[in-house]
């Protein structure tokens, strides 16, 4: 078996970290959580920019590759938002959903996407390569399915009729922004790093 490529996924979420390794399952590539202490101000004013400040603390703490990741749900009828601020949007995951769905309960605009920026640097924090995932549908009025996490009980997909948590995970790890940048990501690094 060849020597697999091991990379920093600059996350404290580990739910993250196994989607991500499922997602790469077979690539050569292992992505592993930064050391204790991992804990950058994600002071950007865009997904790409929150990506980069991630990666580049996840290698400067860990003096290796790194990969991060900065996602979140857009909702067009509100601006963009939750956008960038979708995991502070409020205190726990259910709260985020109640508040979204009553912010959406009198609007007939429904139509939203996931964003993931990716971002790749070298143990010195220099970017090696940049990826952008999207994943488009529209937001439903009640919660359905038990896979995943975050938004996806509410994120009805385009072309699927169903939510991102009724799907199985191999379904979700194909169609997803992540799995979309992640995918694109992972031919980079096979392309020019393995």
């Amino acid at each position: 078996m060849e020597n697999k490529i091991k990379i920093v996924f600059a996350t404290g979420n580990s739910h993250k970290l196994q989607e991500v390794n499922e997602i790469a399952y077979g690539s050569g590539i292992e992505f592993i959580l930064p050391p204790a202490g991992f804990n950058p101000a994600e002071i950007g004013v865009t997904f790409e920019e929150n990506s980069l400040i991630k990666a580049k603390e996840a290698s400067k703490i860990s003096n290796m590759m790194s990969l991060a990741d900065d996602s979140g749900l857009c909702v067009e009828a509100l601006n963009g938002a939750p956008g960038i601020h979708s995991a502070r949007y409020e205190q726990t995951p259910q709260k985020r959903i109640d508040k979204l769905l009553y912010n959406l309960s009198h609007i007939d605009n429904r139509k939203a996407k996931f964003v993931c920026a990716m971002t790749l640097v070298d143990k010195d924090g220099n970017v090696l390569n940049t990826e952008i995932g999207e994943c488009h549908g529209e937001i439903s009025k009640s919660q359905s399915g038990t896979n995943g996490f975050g938004y996806d009980p509410i994120f009805i997909v385009d072309n699927y009729g169903i939510t991102m948590a009724q799907m199985s995970e191999e379904l979700k790890n194909k169609i997803s922004h992540r799995g979309i940048a992640l995918s694109k990501m992972i031919k980079f690094i096979q392309k020019s790093l393995l």
